[in-house]
């Protein structure tokens, strides 16, 4: 069942922050990754490419957590445990969007090796579970 993110959590997943999602390797360990972040409703949505490591992940598994710190007050946080599902729609805008939002241009400006990446993916994340401490939780 999806969860309501708290109206405060929203506000700070609006701004450029950088959040860690946590996905399941195919030997069942964790594998952490920072990334940039943007919120559609309560869902989270970030970018990949395809065939990195989070993506190969959740193509097979799509469980994940992503833990939202408040950079000035790091016992302020809040862990979202949820679902996620990827897709190629959309791909391009998304990582331009995130990037315009994180760097203040164009994805292929803030990263000109950027032309050579293999295809850019949509991640979906659908809250299930918010856990944390402080007014993020």
């Amino acid at each position: 069942m999806a969860v309501e993110l708290s109206k405060n959590l929203k506000q700070y997943l609006d701004k450029p922050i950088f959040v860690t999602v946590a996905t399941i390797q195919p030997d069942g360990s964790p594998q952490v990754s920072p990334v940039w972040i943007k919120r559609d409703g309560n869902d989270l949505l970030f970018s990949t490419t395809v065939g990195r490591r989070k993506e190969k992940n959740l193509q097979r598994d799509h469980r994940v957590s992503v833990v939202v710190q408040d950079f000035d007050a790091p016992y302020n946080y809040a862990e979202i445990r949820g679902e996620a599902t990827v897709t190629a729609e959309g791909g391009p805008e998304l990582i331009d969007e995130l990037a315009m939002k994180y760097a203040g241009k164009k994805y292929a400006e803030f990263n000109p090796a950027a032309v050579h990446d293999n295809p850019r993916v949509v991640v979906r994340i659908s809250p299930r579970k918010v856990v944390g401490m402080g007014n993020l939780a």
